[in-house]
C-alpha cells in the first residue's frame, strides 16, 4: 500500500518548522533552493494559528513524499509544530513517508531528551498542559523518534549556505529513489556491470575532465545505459543536462541553438540563460557539471554546442554516446566503451518482461521464444519491439511472425539499421552490408 502509492504524492516535500525561529533563515533558504530545482514544497507560513493543525494541513502531510523537520530551540514551545511531528511520524509508518530531520542550532540529544534549551521551550508548554498526560506522553515519543534518524546538524556544517546544498542534494537523492520510473525496470536487465564500468571510466572520484564515450550500434542501449548512469550520479554535480536526441534535433531549422540553449538552461537553473553570452560559459567555468550529448553524429555538433573542454572545471564529466567512434576521437575522447549485445539469459528476460510481462516465457511458447533470440541477437531494441508485437498473440501468429521474421526485417529494427548505415563511410558501409548478407544467410 505504502510504496504503491507514493508516485501518487501530490507534493515532494513537506517543511515542518518554528516560524519565529527560522521563517526569515534557514526555512526560507532553503525553501528558496528547493522551489530552484522545480521540488514541489509544501510550507505552511502562516503567522496565526490554532491550536490544533488543520485538516489540510494533516492532508498536505499525507500527500508529501518526503517530510524536512528543522528541529530550533523553539520547536517544542509550539503544541502546533508537536502535533504536525506526531503525523509525520504516523505517515512515516503507515505510507513509509521519508522522514529527514534538521537540528538548527540545536543538539540531537537535546531533541531527543527534551534537555538543554531545547528541553526548557518544552518545558513551559508542559506546565501548560500538565493535566493531559496522554498528549505530553505522545509529544515526548515523537521527539525521541525522530531525533534518532539520520539528519543534518548545523553545528557540524557551520555555513548555512553549505548546509542548504547538502540537504537539498539529499532530497534529490531521496526523490529519485521515490519516483524512480517503473519502466526502468523494464529497460535495464543485465546492464549492472556496463554501469559500472562506464562509471570507472569516468572517474567520479577523481580530478580532471573525463569525457567518456558510449559507442555501439543503433538499439544496442547506449541511450538506456547513459540514462542511468546520469541519474545516478546527477546529483552529485552543481548542474547536469542530458541532451537527447542530438542526431535528430539538430536537423532541425534552429535546432543546435536550441539544444544549446537547452544546456544552458539546465546547467545554469537559468530559463533565460542566452546561448551566446560568454558570461554564461564563464559561469560555468566555475561549476561542477554534468553533460550527457545523446547520439551525436558528427564533430561540428559538439563545437556548435560547447566549442572545446577549456572551460570545463577538473571535477566536471561528459558522456558522449554515438555510432561513429571517429566523433570520439575527433574530440579527443580516449576512455571509450564498446556496447555489445546482452547474454542470451538477459536477452531472453528482457524480451519476456515485454512478451509475457514476466522474467520468464510461458512453457508454451520457450521454443518459439528461442527462435526470436535467434532473430534479436540479443540487441535491446529488438526484443523490446518484438516482444511488444507479440504480446498476447496466439501461437500460430508467433509461428508465422516468425517466418516473416525470417524474411524480411521489422520496420523498427530496419529504421534502427538504416540510421546505423548512414552514419558509416564507404568501407564501413560494404563491411556492414557483408555482415547483414551473412546474418540473414545464416537465419
Amino acid at each position: 500500500m505504502a510504496s504503491s502509492s507514493r508516485n501518487n504524492k501530490k507534493y515532494d516535500v513537506f517543511v515542518s518548522f518554528r516560524g519565529e525561529d527560522t521563517r526569515d533563515n534557514f526555512t526560507s533558504h532553503l525553501y528558496s533552493a528547493l522551489c530552484r530545482q522545480n521540488i514541489q514544497t509544501f510550507i505552511d507560513d502562516q503567522l496565526n494559528r490554532g491550536d490544533e493543525i488543520s485538516e489540510s494541513l494533516a492532508n498536505a502531510i499525507e500527500a508529501s513524499a518526503i517530510s524536512v523537520i528543522v528541529f530550533s530551540e523553539g520547536y517544542a514551545s509550539s503544541r502546533w509544530c508537536l502535533d504536525e511531528l506526531v503525523k509525520i511520524l504516523e505517515c512515516k509508518k503507515d505510507y513509509v513517508q521519508i522522514v529527514i530531520p534538521v537540528f538548527y542550532r540545536v543538539d540531537p540529544s537535546d531533541v531527543r531528551n527534551q534537555t538543554g534549551s531545547f528541553g526548557d521551550s518544552f518545558s513551559k508548554l508542559e506546565e501548560k498542559l500538565k493535566e493531559n498526560t496522554e498528549k505530553l506522553r505522545s509529544w515526548r515519543n515523537a521527539l525521541k523518534e525522530a531525533a534518532s534518524l539520520s539528519g543534518f546538524h548545523s553545528l557540524n556544517i557551520r555555513r548555512e549556505s553549505d548546509l542548504t546544498n547538502e540537504v537539498v542534494n539529499h532530497i534529490l537523492k531521496r526523490l529519485d529513489e521515490v519516483f524512480q520510473p517503473r519502466d526502468n525496470k523494464n529497460q535495464l536487465v543485465g546492464v549492472e556491470s556496463t554501469v559500472e564500468e562506464i562509471e570507472s571510466l569516468l572517474g567520479v572520484e577523481s580530478k580532471g575532465v573525463y569525457a567518456s564515450g558510449i559507442w555501439g550500434i543503433g538499439g544496442i542501449g547506449k541511450t538506456t545505459i547513459a540514462r542511468a548512469i546520469f541519474d545516478k550520479i546527477s546529483g552529485d554535480f552543481e548542474g547536469s543536462c542530458f541532451l537527447e536526441n542530438v542526431r535528430e534535433e539538430s536537423q532541425r531549422p534552429g535546432g543546435l541553438a536550441c539544444l544549446r540553449q537547452k544546456l544552458l538552461s539546465n546547467l545554469l537553473k537559468d530559463k533565460s540563460a542566452m546561448p551566446y553570452i560568454d558570461l554564461n560559459f564563464r559561469r560555468l567555468s566555475r561549476m561542477k557539471v554534468l553533460i550527457v550529448f545523446d547520439d551525436v553524429t558528427c564533430f561540428s555538433q559538439l563545437e556548435s554546442l560547447m566549442g572545446s573542454l577549456d572551460w570545463l572545471t577538473p571535477v566536471s564529466r561528459i558522456i558522449l554516446t554515438t555510432r561513429n567512434k571517429q566523433v570520439l576521437r575527433n574530440w579527443g575522447v580516449s576512455k571509450i566503451y564498446e556496447m555489445e549485445a546482452l547474454e542470451y539469459h538477459h536477452a531472453l528476460e528482457l524480451f519476456s518482461r515485454h512478451a509475457f510481462k514476466q522474467n520468464h516465457p510461458d512453457v508454451v511458447y520457450k521454443e518459439l521464444s528461442s527462435k526470436v533470440m535467434k532473430y534479436a541477437q540479443g540487441v535491446p531494441l529488438a526484443l523490446k519491439v518484438l516482444g511488444c508485437f507479440l504480446y498476447k498473440r496466439e501461437k500460430e501468429l508467433w509461428e508465422s511472425a516468425i517466418d516473416k521474421l525470417q524474411r524480411i526485417l521489422h520496420p523498427s529494427i530496419l529504421e534502427v539499421l538504416k540510421i546505423s548505415y548512414d552514419g558509416l563511410d564507404d568501407k564501413e558501409k560494404n563491411i556492414f552490408l557483408d555482415v547483414l548478407v551473412s546474418f540473414k544467410v545464416s537465419m
